[in-house]
């Protein structure tokens, strides 16, 4: 009788193991682009980005304490250019790199709209590096190796309509230089 009843103990523990590896592993499917993934805008409201399916979206970790600060002046005039043919830029805070992103949402926010008048959307602050990164940035690594992954702040993604990568660029590459305008150019919409 005891035999039985550890037997059905067994069996029923393995079969309730079997079942949650299931339900696990439906929840981890493989993201296949970058539309797969939602951020927090920086005023709390949910940001998927298959929101810009169709679109370019070039995705830029961001810092308001950093030597390439200045280049939020490049993303704004990036985002004036080819805004009307459907370019998005989405300034994704981070504080991973010398801590030069302290402030809450509402600072970043004030900061960004005061000193440099942005108006492209910005999300709450994220990780960008390491296992607590947002999932897009660990399926950013995984696409494109451990190059691909931000060295500092102002690394840019190029993102296009169909959610793919298709340009990754450091952060000493200005927002409007001839590399990364060409590239946006070309993911344009129609081109």
């Amino acid at each position: 009788m005891r035999i039985l009843k550890t037997r059905h103990l067994v069996i029923a523990l393995a079969a309730s193991l079997a079942l949650a590896c299931l339900a696990l592993g439906g929840r981890e499917a493989r993201a296949e682009t970058a539309h797969d993934f939602t951020f927090r805008a920086i005023d709390g409201a949910d940001l998927p980005l298959a929101q810009y399916r169709g679109q370019p979206v070039l995705v830029v970790n961001t810092a308001s304490f950093c030597g390439y600060t200045p280049q939020y002046d490049g993303l704004q005039a990036l985002y004036d250019a080819y805004r009307d043919q459907g370019l998005v830029v989405l300034g994704v805070p981070s504080n991973d790199f010398g801590n030069q992103e302290p402030g809450s949402a509402a600072e970043i926010k004030e900061f960004c709209e005061v000193n440099f008048a942005i108006d492209f959307p910005l999300t709450e602050k994220q990780t960008v590096r390491g296992p607590d990164a947002h999932p897009l940035y660990r399926w950013l690594g995984a696409e494109l190796g451990p190059q691909g992954l931000p060295r500092w702040n102002f690394h840019k993604y190029l993102i296009d309509g169909a959610g793919r990568i298709v340009g990754h660029w450091p952060s000493r590459v200005e927002p409007m230089s001839d590399e990364v305008r060409q590239a946006v150019e070309a993911a344009l919409p129609g081109v």
